[in-house]
């Protein structure tokens, strides 16, 4: 289930949970990219977000589901990533230790 690593993510895998919360059942891996360009204006490969998912699957932090065939893709199904309930206490322990850390810089105003 969870990993046995902690709740540590890296700055990759926390924006991709973000990008499939985000998406909100619309998460597969074309348009887990193109948000994540959109957002960020950031190009990444494809095959880099698909080891993203496997890793994250993995970690139990996301699950999937198999959608339904599209005209638009051949007759192939859309692989829907969500993210569990450990996913989101990852991504909750992220943002509280970013926010103790960006709390503890003098003179800095975090708004």
């Amino acid at each position: 289930m969870g990993s046995s690593k902690g709740v540590n993510i890296g700055e990759f895998e926390e924006l991709v949970l973000l990008i499939i919360g985000i998406l909100d059942g619309q998460a597969y891996g074309v348009s887990i990219r193109d948000a994540i360009l959109k957002e960020t204006n950031r190009s990444v490969n494809i095959s880099a977000v698909h080891e993203v998912l496997k890793r994250l699957e993995r970690k139990g932090f996301v699950r999937f589901e198999i959608g339904g065939a599209t005209e638009d893709r051949g007759g192939r199904r859309k692989k829907l990533f969500f993210i569990t309930a450990e996913g989101k206490r990852v991504l909750e322990h992220s943002v509280a230790l970013r926010t103790g850390l960006f709390q503890r810089i003098p003179g800095f105003s975090h708004s």
